[in-house]
């Protein structure tokens, strides 16, 4: 398995899992299918092309992408402390292989080299029990709790919010 950052040749691959990701865990993420099934490759391509404030890794098994995770910074003066872990998500058939833990990893490794970043945050969906294992055990602390804070037609989702001091 090979983790690395995306570039502008990924973008065909990422766009693929990333519409694979909200169709299969449509409550795990504040997108929707619906909303990005018609986005150009291209978005992807320039956002990857030159990042400076967003960073995505994918996980590679044999040239496929099985799993991915975007780490982006804040950029208020009085935030740029901080940066979020989002859109993560591994192929369903991979879980379980330590894809996730190495993905987070990379996105961490990653925060510690860029300046200023003191802290990470993430968001999980309280019924995602695996999800909030794996980020308990790397040293994501619960600091709160936020009651319907996703609605997927007429079903609301709550969320926790999780930080990691580096």
């Amino acid at each position: 398995m090979d983790i690395r950052q995306l570039d502008s040749k990924d973008a065909e691959k990422y766009l693929a899992i990333r519409l694979e990701a909200l169709q299969n865990s449509p409550d795990a993420f504040a997108s929707s299918y619906e909303e990005e099934r018609d986005q150009p490759v291209e978005k992807y391509q320039n956002r990857f092309e030159a990042p400076k404030n967003a960073f995505t890794f994918g996980a590679f098994e044999d040239d496929q992408l099985v799993g991915v995770i975007t780490l982006v910074k804040e950029q208020l003066i009085k935030l740029r402390h901080r940066a979020n872990m989002v859109a993560m998500y591994v192929r369903p058939e991979k879980r379980g292989e330590g894809i996730g833990k190495a993905l987070i990893t990379k996105a961490i490794q990653k925060a510690v080299s860029l300046e200023d970043i003191e802290q990470l945050y993430l968001t999980v969906v309280t019924t995602n029990d695996p999800a909030k294992r794996l980020y308990a055990s790397i040293g994501f602390e619960i600091f709160g709790h936020e009651k319907r804070a996703l609605k997927f037609g007429d079903t609301y989702y709550d969320e926790e919010h999780m930080v990691f001091y580096l």
